[in-house]
């Protein structure tokens, strides 16, 4: 492969983890807005223990899709600036998103790919060798 088609795919890795990241926090925000929504109306409706009960769900569920999201932005974002800390966060999500079948699959498998291809490390001034 050659530097400029290294280029090329560390690019479309940085925005496959940067798009895919966007998604999941918007859906933290849309589903913490729907069960925000349906609290409201069961407070509205003096059903409050159920609505306690929803804020618990909303809260888990946002920040926990925060948590997985967050780190795929921040490593799309550096992979863009060629920042080496950000292939290294990247190879680590990839692993993770082995287990996302189908599509996170072949993510993490391309993902892999072109991160640990030689060429692709010399973009982030990594040349030592696998061997040494």
């Amino acid at each position: 492969m050659s530097p400029e088609d290294s280029q090329t795919h560390v690019n479309i890795v940085a925005w496959l983890y940067i798009v895919l990241s966007v998604l999941g926090l918007l859906a933290a925000a849309f589903l913490l807005l729907i069960f925000v929504g349906i609290g409201l109306l069961l407070v509205a409706s003096d059903e409050s223990a159920v609505a306690g009960i929803f804020a618990v769900i909303a809260a888990f569920i946002g920040v926990f899709l925060f948590l997985v999201s967050a780190p795929g932005l921040i490593g799309g974002i550096g992979l863009l600036k060629r920042q080496s800390w950000a292939r290294i966060l990247v190879l680590i999500l990839s692993v993770l998103q082995l287990f996302n079948i189908p599509f996170g699959t072949a993510v993490g498998i391309y993902s892999l790919w072109v991160l640990t291809r030689e060429e692709s490390r010399a973009l982030f001034g990594e040349t030592r060798g696998w061997q040494e």
